[in-house]
């Protein structure tokens, strides 16, 4: 049995995962779990799962969660702190690290120091810090596995397949909430709307992100980090169906295509129990009601996030950090409906104008970059 760690546990990913290990509890126990804020829904969390340790990152709420949780055996902590605390738990064999955004990278660092698998399904890190965690993995012997369909899929189509017998990653993308709205209309867009995915649920991020193609800029960011790809041999496609997550073309000119349901949990169970696969008990895809499987190049014009980050990749350096900082603060702000959402990469694009890169950053050159763009976007904003 497998003792695993969740990080982010209150979350559209970190749920999934429990409801994973629910259906194959005899090879897996939760023995850590974190939230961001959520107190409630981590308290059932804990009293369901009965973790040897947890965490909220909100101090705030530490105190009510720690004296609601009675006689309960769970150690519980607070802060970031507390987080990597429980990252770095020395009984655990499996980190799922499903927190959004940039605060995931310490955690995941202090990880991957104890040579532990990780099941990632945080982007985020990996775009900020990429070459500093792969290095410090094969370092470390850290195993990633990642949990984001579109990686999964080109992991388990590659097969440990050597990069030089490669030709390209094809990362496929439903066009997300507005593929089929006029380029001219795309400043009127509301929150509500930007949320509405066709096809995922996900978290207001990530959809966001969807929504702007940035989450296929970002992924383009992490394949090339996860499977040692050149960004020029990765390309997008957009497949409305999301019926096939990713395909991977080899130099004899086969593709060997990945394809399931819309469901993050077939993913998820994969990060776990690689190299073995289990019966899901979640379904499975219907070859016969599927009509039709499209595919269609991105409107770049459109959605120009995904060529900002083309663009940070090839500037190379903390490019990356400051493309990530950026664009979290800006879909904060959309979020507030404080810019509209054609602003998101209209601001992007002043901020990495803007920097100076840093060529093979360490940790604090990354966090002073993103530092940097959160100040800068602020800055732009205030003139404005």
């Amino acid at each position: 049995m497998k003792s695993v760690v969740i990080l982010g546990s209150t979350g559209s990913i970190g749920t999934k995962t429990l409801d994973v290990i629910s259906r194959l509890n005899d090879k897996f126990k939760v023995i850590g779990l974190t939230c961001d804020s959520n107190a409630e829904l981590l308290l059932r969390q804990i009293k369901l799962f009965n973790p040897q340790i947890a965490a909220i990152r909100d101090v705030s709420k530490y105190k009510a969660l720690k004296d609601r949780l009675g006689s309960s055996k769970t150690k519980l902590y607070a802060g970031m702190e507390g987080i990597i605390r429980v990252a770095a738990h020395n009984k655990s064999d499996i980190v799922v690290i499903a927190i959004s955004g940039s605060l995931a990278l310490a955690p995941l660092l202090a990880a991957i120091k104890l040579s532990k698998k990780i099941a990632l399904a945080n982007k985020e890190s990996l775009v900020m810090a990429g070459e500093l965690v792969i290095s410090l993995a094969r370092e470390k012997k850290s195993q990633i596995i990642p949990i984001d369909s579109e990686h999964s899929a080109i992991f388990q189509c590659l097969n440990l397949t050597p990069t030089k017998l490669v030709k390209r990653l094809i990362i496929t993308g439903s066009g997300g909430p507005l593929n089929n709205i006029a380029k001219s209309s795309l400043h009127k867009v509301k929150p509500k709307d930007a949320l509405n995915h066709p096809k995922w649920d996900m978290g207001k991020k990530i959809s966001i992100d969807s929504a702007t193609l940035m989450n296929k800029g970002l992924e383009v960011i992490e394949a090339h980090w996860l499977f040692g790809i050149d960004a020029k041999n990765i390309d997008v496609l957009i497949h409305p169906e999301a019926i096939v997550h990713s395909m991977v073309e080899f130099i004899d000119g086969s593709i060997i295509a990945q394809l399931g349901p819309t469901d993050m949990r077939f993913p998820i169970q994969y990060a776990l129990t690689h190299p073995d696969r289990f019966n899901s008990h979640n379904g499975s895809l219907d070859l016969t009601r599927i009509k039709n499987l499209s595919f269609k190049s991105p409107d770049f014009e459109k959605f120009p996030c995904l060529h900002l980050a083309y663009e940070a990749l090839s500037m190379g350096g903390t490019s990356t950090a400051v493309l990530n900082g950026a664009n979290e603060e800006l879909v904060h702000l959309y979020l507030k409906g404080i810019i509209a959402i054609t602003d998101i990469p209209r601001y992007i694009a002043r901020v990495l104008d803007s920097h100076k890169v840093k060529k093979s950053p360490d940790l604090e050159d990354i966090m002073e970059a993103d530092r940097f763009a959160r100040s800068t976007v602020k800055e732009f904003l205030a003139k404005e």
